[in-house]
């Protein structure tokens, strides 16, 4: 099936909902009743989405902020709001429909919210080409519509020229634990359904970070459901544009100060393939330096100007974080981790080797330990069980460690 009969099954789709008044990815943890004190019921009854990203807190006053895929406009509504009215929210779509609904709505938003008029402007365009300046939003958002675009590379490139130096985007989108088999691929009815065009987590995040972001970490991650043994996840993600990708960065290797791993994990490999080891300092140049002091980072760094190249921290430090599995036993439940934040790589202090976006296999034991407060920002835990699972506790190594 070609890339514009996917964008055309897609356009009647969602044309159809907007007439009909309908939902086909109902969306999951809006206020509706707070949202209808300011938007109206039109707009509502056809919002669809996997995820609340403006609901999240990354929307600040006076910002500019782009919704990618904005429907009926819901999403740039309660933007416009959290931006207050000096900030400023384009919205666009590619369906004509969904634009006159948003845009009748907007005069209607503004008086509930106290605006002398509108902040927001809904634009017709598509994701793989989005109608705004380079280097001009602050933040983009998008809520369950990069998987219904075929050329999802494309999609992130706009999304980097689009936003300035130091922007972010938080999307929310629908990812599977596999690649997706050709059937579903080709599947028009699925595909707007938001399943059949998303991309494995693996796939999904190398090609935001292929793109030049930096700092990409999980918000929020909840099962979709499952096709044929196909898991599907709503993923919430940030990231940033730091620096043009590749680019010559003039204070690449000029040192700037020390860092040092706190952990959870033994070893990690960040976005720029540094690896930092628990625990031991290194130098770091401005670049790195950068990375490392974007808030995602900063609560498992510390960072000085002393002379500590080569330093351990001691194994009793309040600030080494450390976490064991329990001395007993283990059982098996069908339970597969995926690192999602931060790292490409990494490596727990029981030998599990995670990459960034591939599940691996867990047992109770580990499951326990990724579930702490230090590990599970990085980690969406599946099932993939098709049935309760009666296994006994064993040691799942033959020397009794755990697996």
């Amino acid at each position: 099936m070609s890339d514009s009969s996917l964008t055309q099954s897609v356009i009647e789709r969602y044309a159809s909902v907007a007439r009909k008044g309908e939902q086909l990815c109902v969306p999951d943890g809006y206020d509706m009743e707070a949202l209808a004190t300011y938007i109206p019921q039109p707009v509502l009854q056809i919002a669809n989405g996997c995820g609340v990203p403006v609901g999240l807190g990354t929307v600040r006053a006076g910002e500019t902020v782009l919704d990618v895929g904005s429907g009926g406009g819901i999403d740039c509504f309660e933007a416009s709001r959290l931006t207050g009215k000096d900030g400023f929210v384009i919205g666009v779509d590619m369906t004509d429909e969904m634009l006159e609904i948003a845009r009748n709505s907007a005069a209607a938003v503004a008086v509930n919210l106290g605006y002398a008029q509108s902040n927001v402007e809904f634009r017709k365009g598509r994701a793989e080409k989005l109608p705004v300046d380079d280097q001009t939003i602050d933040l983009i958002i998008s809520n369950c519509v990069i998987n219904l675009a075929p050329d999802k590379q494309r999609v992130f490139q706009e999304i980097y020229r689009a936003l300035k130096i130091g922007g972010r985007f938080t999307i929310s989108d629908v990812v599977a634990d596999t690649s997706i088999p050709n059937y579903l691929l080709n599947d028009q009815e699925r595909w707007g359904a938001c399943l059949s065009g998303a991309m494995y987590t693996r796939d999904y995040l190398r090609t935001i970070r292929a793109t030049g972001f930096v700092g990409v970490h999980q918000v929020n991650v909840a099962p979709w459901g499952t096709i044929d043994g196909v898991h599907f996840s709503a993923l919430t993600v940030t990231g940033y544009k730091v620096a043009a990708p590749n680019s010559f960065f003039p204070n690449e290797g000029i040192f700037s100060e020390y860092a040092v791993f706190k952990g959870p994990f033994k070893w990690v490999v960040d976005e720029y393939g540094q690896t930092f080891v628990r625990g031991l300092w290194r130098k770091i140049d401005q670049k790195t330096s950068d990375l490392l002091h974007l808030e995602p980072f900063r609560p498992w760094f510390l960072f000085s100007n002393d002379k500590v190249l080569g330093k351990m921290l001691n194994d009793d430090d309040p600030e080494l974080l450390q976490i064991l599995p329990a001395d007993k036993p283990c059982e098996w439940k069908g339970n597969f981790a995926t690192m999602t934040s931060l790292f490409e790589r990494a490596e727990d202090d029981d030998h599990h080797q995670f990459e960034s976006g591939v599940p691996i296999e867990i047992c109770s034991k580990t499951d326990d330990v990724l579930a702490t407060s230090q590990y599970a920002p990085f980690f969406y835990i599946l099932n993939r069980a098709q049935q309760p699972v009666s296994s006994e506790a064993v040691a799942c190594s033959p020397n009794g460690e755990c697996c």
